[in-house]
């Protein structure tokens, strides 16, 4: 059960590169956001209504809230907003590596050889992509979408980071992080100005994110990696390449021929690094 577990998430989530794009048609990020966001919400208190119990530990997604969903998407969503879907969801793949370079001060993981080199490896293959393969050129179409890209990266990874030492039971954590983080999405969208209901295809497909971007996705991940965690964690590493089928079926993208190369490499850079660090 928990290998299929595995596969539906691994399913899932190559899909919503594509629904991100998609929605990104009909709204701006906040907004896709923000529904997203309530839909994930509506999820979590549904499922943790039976054992709600407001407790001090929860206080802890006061700032977590703000990381994911509020900081996280927000960034997320803005490169998705401005690049192809292929470079954004490669670019945001590299929070692994991100991840084991965060590790070495905060964690006090020691780099060995085969970690740099993954590290070197992985962080060139987002150059190219992020080029198009002009590496030399250093021409970057968006450098500002590039920056968003490995941004969420960043974020994602210092989010993983802090949730090491939350101990509490998934779905209690998502309910609140959720919870704070939509007060936090509602207060920025009134500032900005950015309140409506939006068409029907995007509120559909705001709808799939918060579904199956934050919510069910993450439920059948856990119950996976209980299940059998070496499996799940190489099954994830299809994740991107589905990905690129998708958006090429869905959004309609020519893949380039460096996306698919630099996806390669950071995948294989992550494969390095990961298992140097042990993370």
């Amino acid at each position: 059960m928990s290998r299929r577990h595995a596969i539906g998430a691994v399913l899932l989530w190559s899909t919503v590169a594509s629904a991100f794009k998609l929605s990104l048609r009909y709204m701006s990020p906040l907004q896709l956001l923000f529904y997203a966001s309530l839909t994930s919400l509506v999820l979590f208190g549904i499922l943790h209504a039976r054992e709600f119990t407001p407790r001090r530990e929860n206080l802890r997604s006061a700032y977590l809230g703000l990381i994911n969903p509020l900081l996280y998407y927000t960034v997320l969503f803005s490169a998705y907003d401005r690049l192809p879907a292929q470079e954004a969801q490669a670019l945001n793949y590299t929070w692994p590596l991100i991840l084991v370079l965060l590790s070495i001060p905060l964690l006090g993981k020691r780099p060995g050889a085969g970690t740099a080199f993954g590290l070197l490896l992985g962080f060139f293959g987002a150059l190219v992509v992020a080029t198009k393969g002009d590496v030399a050129g250093l021409n970057f179409r968006d450098p500002i979408g590039v920056a968003l890209g490995l941004g969420s990266a960043v974020v994602w990874a210092s989010y993983w980071l802090l949730n090491l030492r939350d101990g509490r039971k998934l779905v209690e954590k998502m309910f609140w992080n959720f919870l704070f983080g939509f007060i936090y999405i509602s207060i920025t969208m009134a500032l900005m100005g950015e309140l409506a209901v939006p068409p029907a295809e995007g509120l559909a497909g705001a709808i799939y994110v918060g579904l199956f971007e934050m919510g069910v996705t993450f439920l059948l991940w856990y119950q996976a990696v209980e299940g059998d965690m070496a499996f799940a964690s190489n099954l994830a590493y299809l994740v991107p390449f589905l990905s690129l089928f998708f958006i090429s079926l869905l959004v309609g993208e020519s893949i380039a021929p460096a996306t698919v190369v630099g996806l390669a490499m950071i995948v294989t850079g992550i494969i390095i690094g990961k298992g140097q660090q042990n993370l």
